[in-house]
């Protein structure tokens, strides 16, 4: 993997739920890395689905290792955000390659 191929940045995401002093359960998205990242592919395709039209865009990245990356993640990357769909590892603890999903009904 070549530094100079790394010419997007993205940020990966954890869905994290805490309790307020209130007892109120608060859940949101909050950054668990920012990375320097290779866009391998990106793609839109819009199909008719049972449940009417739907757009599906498609990403992959390659990053640098990264230890506790899982598909429970998601990666947030120009402004959409895209759930981490397979993980697959590069080298020996090398990188890591994340395939991505955005739906949109």
């Amino acid at each position: 993997m070549r530094a100079g191929k790394l010419d997007r940045s993205i940020k990966i995401q954890a869905f994290t739920s805490t309790v307020d002093d209130y007892g109120t359960p608060i859940e949101a998205w909050t950054d668990f890395a920012t990375r320097k990242a290779q866009l391998i592919e990106g793609s839109t395709d819009e199909f008719l689905a049972e449940y009417g039209e739907s757009t599906s865009s498609t990403a992959a990245f390659r990053i640098r290792w990264l230890d506790g990356v899982t598909t429970e993640h998601r990666v947030q990357y120009a402004g959409r955000n895209l759930n981490i769909r397979e993980i697959t590892e590069i080298g020996r603890k090398r990188g890591l390659e994340l395939r991505c999903e955005e739906v949109r009904a």
